[in-house]
């Protein structure tokens, strides 16, 4: 293991805030939950066991004295006639004989000193504070949740916009997470415009346990004929005045292509026509069906023979459109 001073980017001489400072910075560019590149992970244990070392004022002289290594283990100090038998060999009295260990909790690793009588050694040093700021609180220090199982990995949000044939025909679509992943993605039948679809296991790995989840809301693609409302389809279609009088055939487009609808005689500007099964796809495996409302349109600059026809209807008064309630 590299020195600790080396590896936190700080002189031997460098004040505990400094120390402090340069851990904080190196925990927040490379913690695995900000950082998803698998090499951060090394990064980031390095500095948090270096910085267990000399962030730590005990520990810190205990290293600088040559009593303990880079890794936190005791140094074997040679023989120097101190003792018979061993020429003077430099006991372990006065400091731990264990190494820094690790457990795994909700909010990820801790790491604490591990003393001789095979537990965490009372009050001891932990970069759990900083942690805390950078992550807002998600590491805890004591308690049984610090030595709770594996914690999964951060879920990833991602927005993928799909058309309406791509709905209808059940087509797969493209989706790019911020993991840098790119996932096909199947619609289920009865998805609205702004529904969350979790895609397990794709979100963002963990140190300690499975990756998070994707989750993934869809947006429709504004269609230049169709609107969707729910699993209908609506489609507004112009009709000529002599259609709506005497009813017609008329072509209509839908996601499947172009089908022959019949206006009824008598048909008035509004009027919603039916097609079933020609809408999107429903949640039962059905499809649900297209509503047309038909929509008069005069000619355009006029027709002099109309507007001679509906003057002698004027005059007539043949009928009234709206209620007597209208008039008053």
């Amino acid at each position: 293991m590299r020195d600790p001073y080396e590896v936190l980017g700080v002189e031997r001489t460098a004040s505990a805030a400094e120390i402090k400072k340069a851990f904080r910075k190196l925990a927040k560019k490379y913690h695995p939950d900000q950082n998803p590149d698998p090499k951060a992970k090394a990064r980031f244990a390095e500095a948090n066991a270096a910085y267990e070392i000399v962030g730590d004022k005990e520990n810190r002289a205990k290293y600088d004295r040559g009593e303990i290594g880079p890794d936190g283990k005791p140094v074997f100090q040679g023989f120097g006639g101190a003792g018979p038998g061993f020429g003077g060999f430099r006991g372990f009295e006065g400091f731990d004989t264990g190494a820094f260990r690790t457990a795994r909790g909700p909010g990820g690793t801790r790491t604490f000193r591990w003393s001789a009588g095979g537990g965490p050694r009372a009050g001891a040093f932990s970069a759990d504070d900083i942690l805390s700021e950078i992550l807002g609180g998600a590491f805890r220090t004591g308690g049984p949740e610090a030595a709770a199982g594996p914690t999964r990995g951060q879920d990833a949000t991602a927005t993928v916009a799909v058309t309406l044939e791509q709905l209808a025909h059940r087509e797969k679509v493209r989706v790019d997470l911020p993991t840098g992943k790119t996932v096909e993605l199947t619609i289920p039948p009865g998805t609205q415009a702004g529904k969350t679809i979790r895609l397990k296991g794709q979100g963002y790995p963990s140190v300690s346990g499975p990756p998070g989840d994707a989750l993934v809301t869809v947006e429709f693609v504004p269609h230049p004929k169709f609107r969707a409302e729910g699993d209908s389809l609506r489609i507004d279609v112009p009709i000529t005045l002599d259609e709506a009088v005497l009813g017609a055939k008329v072509r209509v487009p839908t996601l499947d292509g172009p089908v022959s609808v019949t206006v009824p005689p008598n048909s008035s500007s509004g009027r919603i026509l039916r097609l079933k099964g020609k809408g999107l796809p429903r949640a039962d495996g059905g499809m649900g069906d297209m509503l047309v409302t038909l929509r008069i349109v005069l000619p355009e600059g006029g027709d002099p023979e109309l507007e001679a026809l509906a003057k002698k209807w004027r005059e007539a008064k043949r009928y009234t459109a709206r209620e007597t309630t209208f008039e008053d």
